[in-house]
């Protein structure tokens, strides 16, 4: 199996989609989650709009602070060809 380049792939938009669905769902600004994550607002602005990719940590700490199970996004995500 050969790696893919993930940004712009099928997985990396479904999961980007789904962290904003969960952000907008719980009623958090961008500004707001920035915040929550010790970080600036284009640093969500250039995650969500597929900039930018998300490393595992960054994953477990948008799970925490945005209350959705990591496992099950993955399970999600991984299901997308």
């Amino acid at each position: 199996m050969n790696l893919v380049k993930t940004l712009g792939s099928r997985r990396h938009k479904a999961l980007i989609a789904l962290l904003i669905e969960r952000r907008e769902a719980i009623g958090m600004t961008q500004t707001q989650l920035a915040d929550r994550l010790g970080e600036y607002q284009s640093f969500v602005a250039r995650l969500e709009s597929g900039q930018r990719r998300v490393d595992v940590v960054e994953f477990l700490e948008l799970a925490e602070v945005l209350g959705f199970d990591a496992g099950k996004v993955l399970g999600a995500v991984r299901k997308v060809m």
